[in-house]
């Protein structure tokens, strides 16, 4: 007798888990211990399905790494009892989430499939019953007996993205996300299609949760003009143990000797950098041409095609999980989760 897969939703707050009341026309988080009367469809799946609610629910703008810990902590708790789980998350830090996640969750081989939606699940118009049914379908998609889709992912508009590789583009379209350096995983049309290729492997070690995450890190996007006392600032602040510095193209920046001698001397005094483009697409090249020579020379790190998002969350990942600065340092320029490409 085939076996009824089981699958486990985290509701963690977002616009999918809204419903309107249909008096004052004010949004709330509906009952998920009702899951079944509101989108009855679920049903015809047979599979046993099973739910958690944040209380209080969260707002995705106020995502923190406590919370990343927290749900961490809940796979890792529920992880033999269930075949996937399905993260309703808000979809505005969610390339946040996943991406700490797939960092946190070493040796995963089942799925974490991250989804929301643009629209409350209570409108006529909601996005969020197909995305919640496709992303629960496809937590128990088996392939010759094991996972299907073995990583931290994102499901949004008929896309299955790599967690890790994912940025929010719209604000106002279903299609809300996108992963422009890496190839989907999977589209769901008619029928459903794997893009196996590309899928990481299912680990055959035993899941190792990893919850460490230090913040003290900070973020540079450099424009025309930047101000000395501005860059000076923030790679002073104190406690500050990592920088991820957003440059032009390729990984290009201004060539000023204020502006390099300021990078240096952070980089000895022990700042770790990582150096990321601006750019959606493409990667970093240092070295191609002078002006990424020279942060070449002051120590500054290749981040090549991770999302700002990646980086931040796999420098938190780093720094708070008692890694030595030389292994940060070397695990920053190679992948650990596909999150980028060498």
């Amino acid at each position: 007798m085939k076996r009824q897969p089981s699958i486990l939703i985290i509701y963690t707050g977002g616009t999918i888990g809204m419903i309107i009341d249909s008096e004052t026309g004010v949004l709330y988080p509906f009952d998920f211990g009702n899951l079944y009367d509101r989108i009855p469809e679920i049903r015809k799946f047979d599979y046993n399905i099973e739910s958690i609610s944040f209380e209080p629910v969260i707002d995705s703008s106020d995502m923190e790494p406590e919370i990343w810990v927290k749900l961490a902590n809940i796979i890792e708790e529920h992880y033999e009892s269930y075949d996937g789980f399905v993260i309703l998350h808000g979809s505005d830090t969610m390339a946040y989430t996943a991406s700490a996640l797939s960092f946190m969750l070493e040796n995963l081989s089942k799925p974490v499939i991250l989804t929301g939606s643009q629209l409350p699940i209570g409108m006529i118009r909601t996005d969020g019953k197909e995305n919640l049914i496709t992303a629960i379908e496809m937590a128990a998609a088996r392939k010759k007996g094991k996972a299907a889709i073995p990583e931290v992912c994102i499901y949004f508009d008929c896309q299955l993205y790599r967690g890790n590789r994912t940025h929010k583009e719209n604000a106002e379209h279903f299609k809300a996300f996108r992963s422009v350096n890496y190839p989907v995983l999977a589209h769901a049309g008619v029928e459903i299609k794997y893009n196996y290729g590309a899928v990481n492997k299912a680990a055959d070690k035993k899941l190792r949760v990893l919850t460490g995450m230090d913040n003290n890190i900070a973020g540079i996007r450099l424009f025309p003009g930047i101000g000395q006392n501005y860059v000076k600032s923030v790679l002073n602040t104190p406690g500050i143990k990592g920088l991820v510095l957003e440059t032009f193209g390729s990984g290009n920046a201004p060539t000023k000797q204020w502006f390099l001698e300021v990078v240096d001397d952070a980089i000895k005094k022990g700042l770790i950098i990582l150096n990321v483009t601006q750019c959606r697409k493409g990667s970093v090249e240092m070295g191609r041409y002078e002006t990424s020579i020279k942060l070449q020379k002051t120590g500054v790190l290749s981040g090549y095609d991770i999302t700002f998002e990646a980086a931040v969350t796999k420098m938190m990942y780093l720094f708070g999980n008692n890694y030595s600065k030389e292994e940060i340092k070397k695990y920053l320029q190679i992948p650990l989760r596909g999150e980028m490409t060498v």
